[in-house]
């Protein structure tokens, strides 16, 4: 390997995606158990590569030289062979704090707090010290020297202008939790969340909610990486390529999300989609009956609604762990709002808003198997539908003007903004 990425656990990493659009350079992943790390440090077979979680306090004592900001901060995510002499750097630190300023928060005379106390809040605590942050705290579930337990956050430190997420909560494939509430901190002016998988976690989605400033771990990312390279090759990345790097990314993990009425045409237009993009195309009431080997009308007639509802949130919630996917939704999804939530961590909703008199009602659809059934549901959800989405198409035409609408508007999203 000459250029790649050593950590323990690795299955999901973007960082060879981004490198390949950096540059004509074939970077790797390597997954390395603890007592692995030591050996392949010092038979030194590769040029340059990063390093993350647990490795970027360990790997240190291996290392001839460490840059001054790396000492400082304590960690290592960066390592360049030169001639036989390693030289460690922190390209994390330039990562995170391009993403502060990307996100626009502005850190100086603020109090913060930063959830985690492993080796990214080092960076974290560094990054906010150098933008001028008045007070910086870290949390951790045990208390000890300059570090307080997320309850004492909350009970003591609810003043706090600044919170930012160091910890793995959130992140594929567990996409439900929080380190903190955004809401307990009604002072707040801007949340930053490191982790990057899902694209949105519920910490970013909350204080969004909220009208706070936030944004999630991608940019760092992309960032980081970019730095990592000039390391590399002992070059510069123009900053107009970093930015365009970061929206190519995003684009590849964005999903679209279809919603809207039974008969609107959702699947139709996801398989038009998905022909035009060349993204997979996911059905969740296909899964349902998948999964199940029944019908979605004999899930209905056995066992309820309710039932259903369960089942349909399920795999909406599997659905939502995808990137770069097309997923179709059944009707009554966005009914529960959790639902619209998880599916917004990773896509842009599109509402397939269908006319009324256009909508056509078949036996197979429990809750529209009638004109008159499909009318009370369309009045019940059509301000549900709107609510949820990000992007009202009318659908007032054929499913191939719906498609290309919505692909349309996907590629000419400016996701970074």
């Amino acid at each position: 390997m000459k250029y790649g990425l050593i950590g323990e656990h690795l299955p999901h990493s973007f960082s060879p995606e981004i490198h390949k659009r950096i540059g004509d350079y074939k970077y790797e992943i390597k997954e390395l158990e603890p007592e692995e790390l030591e050996s392949f440090i010092k038979a030194k077979d590769f040029k340059g590569i990063n390093v993350t979680i647990p490795y970027k306090q360990a790997v240190i004592p291996f290392l001839d030289e460490i840059d001054e900001n790396a000492k400082e901060i304590g960690a290592v995510n960066t390592v360049v062979n030169r001639s036989g002499k390693l030289f460690g750097y922190n390209t994390d630190f330039g990562g995170l704090k391009a993403l502060f300023e990307k996100a626009g928060i502005s850190v100086s005379g603020k109090k913060a707090i930063i959830f985690g106390n492993g080796g990214t809040s080092k960076t974290a605590e560094a990054v906010l010290e150098n933008l001028g942050a008045q007070t910086v705290l870290k949390t951790d579930l045990v208390p000890a020297e300059n570090v307080i337990t997320n309850e004492e956050a909350v009970l003591k430190h609810s003043d706090a202008e600044i919170l930012v997420n160091t910890t793995p909560c959130g992140m594929f494939p567990k996409l439900s939790g929080m380190a903190a509430d955004p809401a307990d901190f009604p002072n707040l002016e801007g949340a930053i969340d490191v982790v990057y998988n899902p694209l949105k976690t519920d910490f970013i989605q909350r204080a969004q909610n909220l009208g706070v400033p936030a944004k999630g771990g991608l940019y760092m990312l992309v960032m980081q990486a970019i730095l990592a390279s000039e390391l590399f090759f002992d070059n510069s990345v123009p900053k107009e390529k970093a930015e365009s790097i970061y929206q190519e990314l995003l684009r590849t993990k964005k999903n679209i999300v279809l919603v809207g009425m039974p008969g609107s045409g959702k699947t139709t237009v996801g398989k038009i989609l998905s022909e035009k993009l060349g993204m997979p195309l996911f059905d969740s009431d296909e899964i349902i009956v998948k999964e199940t080997g029944r019908e979605i009308s004999e899930i209905f007639e056995s066992e309820g609604e309710k039932a259903f509802r369960k089942l349909e949130s399920e795999a909406v919630f599997a659905l939502s762990g995808k990137t770069g996917a097309i997923i179709s939704t059944g009707g009554g999804a966005v009914l529960d709002p959790e639902n619209v939530k998880n599916l917004s961590k990773n896509g842009k909703v599109y509402f397939i808003d269908r006319p009324l008199e256009n909508l056509v009602p078949t036996s197979d659809r429990p809750t529209a198997s009638d004109f008159e059934a499909i009318k009370k549901r369309f009045e019940e959800r059509y301000d549900i539908y709107c609510s949820s989405a990000d992007e009202i198409i009318k659908a007032d035409c054929e499913a191939t003007e719906v498609a290309e609408k919505i692909k349309e508007d996907f590629l000419n999203e400016n996701f970074g903004d």
